[in-house]
Protein backbone atom coordinates (compact mmCIF):
# COMPACT_ATOMS: atom_id res chain seq x y z
CA UNK A 1 0.00 0.00 0.00
CA UNK A 2 1.38 3.44 -1.06
CA UNK A 3 2.17 5.65 2.26
CA UNK A 4 -0.60 8.85 2.40
CA UNK A 5 -0.36 12.25 3.10
CA UNK A 6 -2.52 13.67 5.61
CA UNK A 7 -3.32 17.01 7.15
CA UNK A 8 -4.73 16.86 10.57
CA UNK A 9 -5.87 20.07 12.62
CA UNK A 10 -5.88 19.94 16.01
CA UNK A 11 -3.39 17.49 16.77
CA UNK A 12 -1.91 18.64 20.07
CA UNK A 13 -3.99 16.44 22.45
CA UNK A 14 -6.53 13.85 22.23
CA UNK A 15 -8.53 12.22 19.33
CA UNK A 16 -6.31 14.41 16.93
CA UNK A 17 -2.83 13.69 18.07
CA UNK A 18 -4.02 10.04 18.30
CA UNK A 19 -5.07 9.96 14.88
CA UNK A 20 -1.72 11.85 13.79
CA UNK A 21 0.35 8.92 15.33
CA UNK A 22 -1.68 6.36 14.26
CA UNK A 23 -0.75 7.65 10.37
CA UNK A 24 2.73 8.01 10.99
CA UNK A 25 3.31 4.77 12.81
CA UNK A 26 2.21 2.66 9.99
CA UNK A 27 4.64 4.81 7.77
CA UNK A 28 2.59 7.52 6.34
CA UNK A 29 3.42 11.45 6.39
CA UNK A 30 1.20 13.88 8.52
CA UNK A 31 1.34 17.77 8.28
CA UNK A 32 0.22 18.08 12.20
CA UNK A 33 -1.42 21.62 13.37
CA UNK A 34 -1.93 23.10 16.64
CA UNK A 35 -2.27 26.01 18.09
CA UNK A 36 1.51 26.01 19.23
CA UNK A 37 3.95 23.47 18.03
CA UNK A 38 5.73 22.71 20.97
CA UNK A 39 3.29 20.31 21.52
CA UNK A 40 4.22 18.70 18.51
CA UNK A 41 8.00 18.17 19.21
CA UNK A 42 7.73 14.78 20.61
CA UNK A 43 6.35 13.67 17.57
CA UNK A 44 8.80 15.34 15.55
CA UNK A 45 11.71 13.83 17.62
CA UNK A 46 10.15 10.32 16.55
CA UNK A 47 9.17 10.76 13.02
CA UNK A 48 11.53 13.17 11.68
CA UNK A 49 10.64 14.41 8.46
CA UNK A 50 7.54 12.18 8.32
CA UNK A 51 6.02 15.28 9.92
CA UNK A 52 5.17 18.67 9.27
CA UNK A 53 4.53 20.37 12.15
CA UNK A 54 2.60 24.09 11.65
CA UNK A 55 1.34 26.71 13.80
CA UNK A 56 -2.34 27.27 13.44
CA UNK A 57 -5.19 28.98 14.40
CA UNK A 58 -7.74 27.93 12.37
CA UNK A 59 -10.00 30.71 12.42
CA UNK A 60 -7.75 33.07 10.70
CA UNK A 61 -8.68 31.80 7.24
CA UNK A 62 -5.69 32.93 5.54
CA UNK A 63 -3.39 31.33 7.46
CA UNK A 64 -4.96 27.76 7.27
CA UNK A 65 -4.72 28.55 3.14
CA UNK A 66 -1.01 29.09 4.00
CA UNK A 67 -0.94 25.94 5.92
CA UNK A 68 -2.72 23.49 3.02
CA UNK A 69 -0.18 25.26 0.29
CA UNK A 70 2.99 24.88 2.57
CA UNK A 71 1.38 21.25 3.17
CA UNK A 72 1.52 20.31 -0.51
CA UNK A 73 4.93 22.45 -0.95
CA UNK A 74 6.47 20.22 1.19
CA UNK A 75 4.77 16.93 0.46
CA UNK A 76 3.30 17.06 -3.13
CA UNK A 77 0.07 16.13 -2.66
CA UNK A 78 -2.28 15.75 -0.74
CA UNK A 79 -4.66 12.16 0.09
CA UNK A 80 -6.16 12.54 3.59
CA UNK A 81 -7.87 16.31 4.98
CA UNK A 82 -8.88 15.86 9.17
CA UNK A 83 -10.28 18.87 9.87
CA UNK A 84 -10.97 17.80 13.75
CA UNK A 85 -9.66 21.58 15.69
CA UNK A 86 -12.53 22.77 17.77
CA UNK A 87 -13.98 22.57 21.66
CA UNK A 88 -16.77 22.98 23.19
CA UNK A 89 -18.67 25.86 25.37
CA UNK A 90 -20.81 24.10 28.55
CA UNK A 91 -23.59 26.25 29.59
CA UNK A 92 -27.47 26.47 28.69
CA UNK A 93 -28.38 28.60 25.68
CA UNK A 94 -29.57 31.34 28.29
CA UNK A 95 -26.46 31.31 29.78
CA UNK A 96 -23.81 31.49 26.74
CA UNK A 97 -22.73 34.91 26.37
CA UNK A 98 -22.24 36.74 22.85
CA UNK A 99 -18.89 36.46 22.37
CA UNK A 100 -18.61 32.73 23.70
CA UNK A 101 -20.94 31.75 21.10
CA UNK A 102 -19.69 33.87 18.47
CA UNK A 103 -16.30 32.01 19.17
CA UNK A 104 -17.51 28.95 19.57
CA UNK A 105 -18.87 28.99 15.62
CA UNK A 106 -15.46 30.77 14.75
CA UNK A 107 -13.71 27.77 15.68
CA UNK A 108 -15.72 24.74 15.13
CA UNK A 109 -17.72 25.63 11.73
CA UNK A 110 -16.22 28.60 10.12
CA UNK A 111 -12.37 26.91 11.07
CA UNK A 112 -13.87 23.58 9.04
CA UNK A 113 -15.50 25.42 6.30
CA UNK A 114 -11.79 27.45 5.90
CA UNK A 115 -9.94 24.01 5.70
CA UNK A 116 -12.36 22.55 2.97
CA UNK A 117 -12.35 25.35 0.79
CA UNK A 118 -8.54 25.72 1.06
CA UNK A 119 -8.24 21.98 0.19
CA UNK A 120 -10.52 21.53 -2.52
CA UNK A 121 -8.65 22.62 -5.22
CA UNK A 122 -5.47 20.61 -4.42
CA UNK A 123 -7.68 17.46 -4.20
CA UNK A 124 -9.74 18.14 -7.75
CA UNK A 125 -6.47 18.99 -8.97
CA UNK A 126 -5.33 15.62 -8.52
CA UNK A 127 -8.56 14.04 -9.17
CA UNK A 128 -9.07 12.37 -5.57
CA UNK A 129 -9.05 12.91 -2.16
CA UNK A 130 -10.33 11.83 0.97
CA UNK A 131 -11.83 14.91 3.69
CA UNK A 132 -12.68 13.81 7.52
CA UNK A 133 -15.00 16.27 9.63
CA UNK A 134 -14.75 15.79 13.24
CA UNK A 135 -18.41 16.19 14.08
CA UNK A 136 -19.96 14.36 17.63
CA UNK A 137 -22.90 11.95 18.87
CA UNK A 138 -24.01 15.56 19.27
CA UNK A 139 -24.18 16.54 15.61
CA UNK A 140 -26.77 13.81 16.03
CA UNK A 141 -28.85 14.43 18.87
CA UNK A 142 -28.70 17.12 21.87
CA UNK A 143 -27.68 17.54 25.47
CA UNK A 144 -28.79 20.15 27.49
CA UNK A 145 -26.20 23.08 28.93
CA UNK A 146 -23.94 22.50 25.91
CA UNK A 147 -26.62 24.12 23.22
CA UNK A 148 -24.01 26.34 21.39
CA UNK A 149 -22.21 23.62 21.45
CA UNK A 150 -24.48 21.31 19.76
CA UNK A 151 -25.76 24.27 17.33
CA UNK A 152 -21.82 23.86 15.84
CA UNK A 153 -22.12 20.47 14.87
CA UNK A 154 -25.26 20.15 13.54
CA UNK A 155 -24.10 22.99 11.33
CA UNK A 156 -21.38 21.29 10.74
CA UNK A 157 -23.27 17.85 10.00
CA UNK A 158 -24.96 20.08 7.17
CA UNK A 159 -22.48 21.84 5.87
CA UNK A 160 -20.44 18.38 5.02
CA UNK A 161 -22.99 16.36 3.71
CA UNK A 162 -23.97 19.26 1.18
CA UNK A 163 -20.43 19.40 0.35
CA UNK A 164 -20.53 15.15 -0.46
CA UNK A 165 -23.17 15.90 -3.15
CA UNK A 166 -21.41 18.84 -4.55
CA UNK A 167 -17.34 17.03 -4.95
CA UNK A 168 -17.63 13.08 -5.34
CA UNK A 169 -17.87 13.62 -9.20
CA UNK A 170 -14.51 15.41 -8.90
CA UNK A 171 -13.23 11.64 -7.64
CA UNK A 172 -13.07 13.21 -3.83
CA UNK A 173 -14.27 11.32 -0.73
CA UNK A 174 -16.23 13.23 2.30
CA UNK A 175 -16.73 11.28 5.86
CA UNK A 176 -18.30 12.54 9.32
CA UNK A 177 -16.78 11.56 12.08
CA UNK A 178 -19.21 10.95 14.93
CA UNK A 179 -16.88 10.39 18.35
CA UNK A 180 -19.21 9.65 21.53
CA UNK A 181 -17.33 10.34 24.54
CA UNK A 182 -13.92 9.17 25.34
CA UNK A 183 -11.36 9.71 27.84
CA UNK A 184 -9.24 12.20 26.77
CA UNK A 185 -8.53 15.92 28.52
CA UNK A 186 -11.35 17.64 26.19
CA UNK A 187 -13.02 19.12 28.55
CA UNK A 188 -10.46 20.14 31.35
CA UNK A 189 -7.90 20.94 28.25
CA UNK A 190 -9.80 23.28 25.83
CA UNK A 191 -13.25 23.59 27.09
CA UNK A 192 -15.23 26.96 28.07
CA UNK A 193 -17.80 27.17 30.60
CA UNK A 194 -20.67 30.03 30.15
CA UNK A 195 -21.36 31.82 33.86
CA UNK A 196 -23.40 29.59 35.82
CA UNK A 197 -27.22 30.87 36.85
CA UNK A 198 -28.72 29.54 39.90
CA UNK A 199 -31.99 28.60 37.96
CA UNK A 200 -29.90 25.78 35.98
CA UNK A 201 -28.60 24.53 38.79
CA UNK A 202 -30.75 21.51 39.45
CA UNK A 203 -30.38 20.74 35.80
CA UNK A 204 -27.18 20.85 35.96
CA UNK A 205 -26.90 18.38 39.08
CA UNK A 206 -29.30 16.29 37.49
CA UNK A 207 -26.86 16.33 34.42
CA UNK A 208 -23.99 15.49 36.80
CA UNK A 209 -25.49 12.50 38.23
CA UNK A 210 -26.63 10.53 35.17
CA UNK A 211 -22.86 11.00 33.54
CA UNK A 212 -21.27 9.95 36.71
CA UNK A 213 -21.01 5.83 35.81
CA UNK A 214 -21.08 6.75 32.23
CA UNK A 215 -18.45 4.54 30.48
CA UNK A 216 -15.86 6.49 28.63
CA UNK A 217 -14.22 4.98 25.47
CA UNK A 218 -10.23 4.97 24.80
CA UNK A 219 -9.00 7.04 22.39
CA UNK A 220 -6.69 5.08 21.47
CA UNK A 221 -8.78 2.37 19.62
CA UNK A 222 -9.92 5.16 18.06
CA UNK A 223 -6.98 4.91 14.95
CA UNK A 224 -7.51 1.72 13.49
CA UNK A 225 -11.27 3.39 13.00
CA UNK A 226 -9.89 5.95 10.86
CA UNK A 227 -7.68 3.90 9.27
CA UNK A 228 -10.21 1.69 7.94
CA UNK A 229 -12.28 4.55 7.14
CA UNK A 230 -9.47 6.56 5.04
CA UNK A 231 -8.27 2.69 3.51
CA UNK A 232 -11.92 2.11 2.15
CA UNK A 233 -12.51 1.58 -1.34
CA UNK A 234 -16.23 3.34 -0.83
CA UNK A 235 -16.11 5.23 2.56
CA UNK A 236 -19.33 5.93 4.81
CA UNK A 237 -20.71 9.32 4.65
CA UNK A 238 -20.94 9.08 8.57
CA UNK A 239 -19.33 7.17 11.18
CA UNK A 240 -19.93 6.79 14.50
CA UNK A 241 -16.63 6.43 17.41
CA UNK A 242 -17.99 4.41 20.14
CA UNK A 243 -20.90 2.63 21.17
CA UNK A 244 -23.20 5.73 22.08
CA UNK A 245 -23.99 6.74 18.99
CA UNK A 246 -26.17 4.38 16.85
CA UNK A 247 -28.41 3.56 20.22
CA UNK A 248 -29.18 7.21 20.56
CA UNK A 249 -29.52 7.76 17.13
CA UNK A 250 -31.90 5.02 16.52
CA UNK A 251 -34.14 6.21 19.81
CA UNK A 252 -33.89 10.08 18.26
CA UNK A 253 -34.69 9.18 15.17
CA UNK A 254 -37.80 6.89 15.79
CA UNK A 255 -39.11 10.08 18.04
CA UNK A 256 -38.89 12.10 15.33
CA UNK A 257 -40.71 9.97 12.80
CA UNK A 258 -43.43 9.36 15.19
CA UNK A 259 -43.87 13.36 15.74
CA UNK A 260 -43.79 14.08 11.86
CA UNK A 261 -45.96 10.90 11.09
CA UNK A 262 -48.59 12.38 13.83
CA UNK A 263 -49.04 15.96 12.33
CA UNK A 264 -48.79 15.18 8.97
CA UNK A 265 -52.54 15.80 8.63
CA UNK A 266 -51.87 19.49 9.65
CA UNK A 267 -48.26 19.17 7.39
CA UNK A 268 -50.09 18.37 4.36
CA UNK A 269 -52.89 21.02 4.84
CA UNK A 270 -50.11 23.27 4.72
CA UNK A 271 -49.29 22.82 1.59
CA UNK A 272 -52.55 24.56 0.19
Amino acid sequence: MTSKVWFITGTSRGLGRVWAETALARGDKVVATARSVASLQPLVATYGDAILPVALDVTDREAVFASIDAAVARFGRLDVVVSNAGYALFGTIEESSEPQARAQFETNLFGTLWVIQAALPHLRAQGRGHILVTSSVAGVITFPTAGVYNATKWAVEGLVETLASEVGAFGIKVTLVEPGGYDTDWRAGSAVSAEPMPAYEELRQKIKAMSANRALGNPAATGSAILAAVDAEEPPLRLFLGKAGLPAARQAYAQRLSTWEAWSAVAEDAQG
